[in-house]
């Protein structure tokens, strides 16, 4: 299992440009076969914004049973979690 730390991007994450160099920075750990930990652990915010860009948009690489399977959650916050889960939703609702 390899960790994946959000906090190296900061504690606020709010824009998409953010959302896509991080998603760009995550995917190469993806595409291995080691389950990655999505660590959130010391950030404040994620906005709907990043949510989408960088997490909600790896649906369109892989179905969500795979993120599922190929990822785990940590240290996200009620708030920032969220973000994530309705990010998440809204994408996968669209692909459908």
């Amino acid at each position: 299992m390899v960790t994946f730390s959000f906090r190296e991007y900061g504690e606020n994450l709010g824009t998409r440009p953010l959302g896509k160099r991080v998603r760009e920075q995550l995917m190469p750990l993806l595409e291995q076969d080691e389950r990655v930990v999505l660590d959130f652990t010391g950030v404040n915010v994620v906005s709907n914004s990043f949510a989408d860009e960088c997490i909600a948009k790896l649906l369109l690489t892989m179905p969500l049973s795979e993120l599922k399977s190929r990822t785990t959650f940590r240290g996200l916050n009620p708030i920032a979690s969220e973000s994530v889960l309705t990010a998440l939703q809204r994408r996968h609702i669209a692909l459908a």
